[in-house]
């Protein structure tokens, strides 16, 4: 199975759509917030693909602010993260991953990518498609899970052709 993970794309359609467009083998395209406007409109140019969505702090309407995704295997925790303060730490997330009893678990708001495993759960931060920080250049998460349940996890800097 393959996740392409992407957060904080803040109105950048022409960035998401490329990500997609280089990445149409992906099983789901996974959203963490910050840019519910351009991933419509990407997702209904796509409808034999699967997305799903956060609530980012610039999203609006009714979508879910946290998701736990079950794929059989293990559980996926998806929350954009600025509810549970991860300017500060993790500590909130990791708790909420593990009270669902998640393997995974994904978050934005940060601009900041990162991959890491912290006691037994798999932790991504995709970084951002429009607006990094850090200096970092604009980057996006790919998750794959073996047949055998082995996960992988990594950041991939997206260039634009422009």
């Amino acid at each position: 199975m393959k996740i392409t993970v992407f957060a904080d794309t803040h109105r950048n359609y022409n960035a998401l759509n490329a990500v997609v467009n280089q990445n149409l083998d992906s099983d789901l395209f996974l959203h963490i917030g910050d840019g519910q406007f351009e991933l419509l409109e990407v997702a209904s140019a796509h409808p034999d693909k699967k997305f799903l969505m956060v609530k980012g702090n610039r999203d609006y309407g009714s979508l879910d602010d946290e998701r736990i995704i079950d794929l059989d295997e293990f559980k996926i925790y998806c929350n954009h993260g600025h509810e549970l303060d991860v300017n500060s730490g993790l500590e909130k997330l990791l708790d909420k991953a593990a009270y669902n009893d998640c393997k995974i678990a994904v978050y934005g708001h940060t601009h900041l990518f990162k991959t890491d495993l912290i006691n037994g759960i798999y932790v991504m931060n995709p970084g951002s498609l429009e607006s990094p920080r850090g200096k970092n250049p604009p980057t996006y998460g790919v998750i794959k899970i073996s047949d055998g349940g082995e996960i992988i996890m990594n950041i991939i800097e997206y260039k634009s052709n422009v």
